[in-house]
């Protein structure tokens, strides 16, 4: 075999079309099934309605601005794990959406591609979304750091929110589910479903087993309050995990399930009365509760929360220093970053952008849109929104006259107030042992384990056995007695 010394070019490069590989989490994103009668939004600035994927619309805009063809290859994933476990099994990605946690973790195993400079010129028109993203979120990324490299340097944020409980008030008191002990209230037995995602209910339970301390006056008056509570939530040491994993087991006995995704159906079904969510799938229960007159709640425990966001980070082995692959997938985080296109998206998921517009007023009109009281509404309330949109939640421009009953439903679990957000905790990534030490203990709650059953059951077990062998036995005794007395004349036929 000849091995040429001069370099490969792949068919792609001498193509006219660039295939962009791109994952993003299951049913997160827009795909242009709307219908044209219900899903207009007529905005005062302009309606807005989707009849194409936004990955199909993003390949029409890049030709149109770039001149290249660009072809989107777009898979998804169930967990971040899985995402994870794809890519060092040896999938490649130029572009992927993973939470907070694996987004930093994969930056700090160096498997992240920085954002170019060029990607942050306020200048470039079809640069949205440093123009458009929320200074909130702005801040928590660009203030956030793995292994001394800024979060916001790799990583462009897509969804945001946080983790809470979606409850049916008919049947669930707003005190008992203000709190993480709701996962253990044995009133609630087998009505109550859980994640079935070792981060996501791992950290509920360090809220329960922190609980009595974060709700203390010295804690919440401490100087360091969000800092303490970051440090507790993201706690890993061997008898925090061992506390954890008891903790989970007794869970595990009172809640209906661990899922994925069934819980939201099961909650508009009636199966159960609460569901541990995020809050974008919270509002996705919501309003489809809401076509059934079932009007459901969203809470967030009064101890702490989960800040969580999604971002869109490239991947080295993805890009292989391209620019030309550097630059398209840029180029679909600013697509999506458009006012226009964030609105769509929104809409369709039922999730809060991180882009809240800059000079763009669009995204706020839509809120207003979505949330705000009629004009004969008798009763309505002022909910200000302002820490995202300006970093002022005092500006009047930033506040939506809405009901009574939005204060805890959809509008509060797209923006929650920042008495809540003072009170939530990012999730960091863990260090290899951490993780195998958390992964053991999931293993310990998830699985069947042996040496939880008492001897009796064994020795039924056993007896079961002993007699099922018993009667085989006597069969084939049975059987034998029978060929032995079959004539010696007889003929078997067919």
């Amino acid at each position: 075999m000849i091995i040429s010394s001069l370099p490969v070019v792949s068919a792609e490069e001498n193509s006219d079309v660039l295939t962009l590989r791109i994952s993003n989490c299951e049913e997160y994103i827009d795909l242009g099934d709307w219908d044209e009668e219900e899903d207009v939004i007529d905005l005062d600035s302009g309606d807005i309605f989707s009849d194409k994927s936004m990955l199909e619309e993003f390949e029409d805009w890049y030709y149109k601005t770039y001149g290249k063809r660009v072809k989107v290859e777009y898979s998804t994933y169930g967990t971040n794990e899985d995402l994870y476990n794809q890519i060092t099994l040896g999938d490649r990605f130029d572009l992927v959406c993973p939470s907070d946690y694996m987004c930093m973790k994969m930056i700090g195993e160096g498997m992240a591609e920085p954002l170019s400079k060029e990607f942050f010129d306020k200048s470039k028109e079809e640069n949205y979304y440093v123009k458009g993203v929320s200074p909130y979120i702005n801040n928590l990324m660009g203030t956030t750091q793995i292994g001394g490299e800024k979060w916001s340097d790799y990583s462009a944020g897509y969804m945001w929110g946080t983790m809470g409980f979606v409850y049916n008030p008919q049947y669930v008191s707003e005190e008992d589910v203000t709190t993480w002990k709701f996962l253990k209230n044995k009133k609630y037995s087998r009505r109550i479903t859980i994640k079935d995602s070792v981060r996501d209910t791992y950290f509920a339970a360090l809220g329960l087993i922190n609980s009595d301390t974060m709700l203390k006056d010295s804690f919440i008056n401490s100087k360091d309050y969000n800092k303490n509570i970051t440090s507790l939530m993201n706690d890993t040491s061997l008898k925090t995990i061992a506390k954890a994993e008891e903790l989970l087991k007794e869970i595990k006995d009172n809640v209906y399930s661990f899922e994925t995704d069934s819980g939201k159906s099961d909650l508009v079904s009636g199966k159960v009365v609460g569901n541990f969510q995020w809050s974008g799938d919270a509002v996705y229960t919501m309003d489809q509760a809401e076509e059934d007159d079932c009007l459901l709640q969203y809470s967030v425990p009064k101890e702490c929360s989960n800040l969580w966001c999604d971002g869109w980070i490239m991947l080295k082995d993805g890009i292989k220093g391209s620019k030309e692959r550097k630059q398209a997938s840029e180029a679909f985080i600013n697509f999506i970053s458009r006012p226009d296109n964030v609105i769509k998206n929104m809409y369709y998921i039922g999730y809060t952008s991180c882009i809240s517009g800059g000079t763009d007023d669009r995204i706020l009109e839509y809120v207003n849109w979505s949330f705000g009281a009629e004009d004969d509404e008798e009763e309505t309330v002022d909910y200000p929104v302002g820490f995202f949109f300006a970093d002022d939640e005092s500006d009047e421009k930033y506040i939506i006259k809405t009901t009574p009953d939005q204060t805890k439903r959809q509008l509060f679990a797209q923006y929650p107030t920042s008495d809540i957000l003072d009170r939530c905790a990012v999730m960091m990534y863990f260090d290899d042992k951490a993780n195998e030490r958390m992964n053991q203990m999931w293993i310990n709650i998830r699985c069947f384990n042996l040496n939880s059953i008492p001897l009796s059951t064994y020795l039924l077990f056993a007896g079961a056995i002993l007699l099922a062998v018993f009667a085989t036995l006597l069969v084939v005794y049975r059987r034998r007695i029978f060929v032995k007395r079959i004539p010696k004349g007889y003929k078997k036929v067919g």
